[in-house]
């Protein structure tokens, strides 16, 4: 039998366990992401780890990839719609600590 989850902090934790996916969130809110200004502003992380962020919290649907094809060429992310709806729920567990 499947859980249901009724409580939005309780679904968006579950989406955000997991090594920087937190900081990630937090960070998108503010601004488009680029991976290696990820690399420079989370200290202790290393390529590896935020590439499985980044794939797994695209996979949940809350940050969406998008090459720009500039010259240079680069990949920025940024939040979705469902990630953008649970932006007050993040806003309101920060405000908890």
């Amino acid at each position: 039998m499947e859980e249901v989850e009724t409580c939005p902090a309780q679904r968006l934790l579950k989406m955000l366990s997991g090594k920087w996916k937190a900081e990630i969130f937090r960070l998108s809110v503010e601004s488009p992401l680029r991976f290696n200004t990820l690399l420079r502003q989370i200290q202790g992380s290393n390529k590896q780890s935020l590439a499985t962020a980044l794939k797994e919290l695209e996979e949940e649907g809350l940050l969406e990839k998008t090459t720009i094809k500039l010259k240079p060429l680069h990949i920025e992310y940024n939040l979705t719609e469902k990630g953008k709806a649970l932006i007050p729920v993040f806003q309101q567990l920060e405000g908890l600590s």
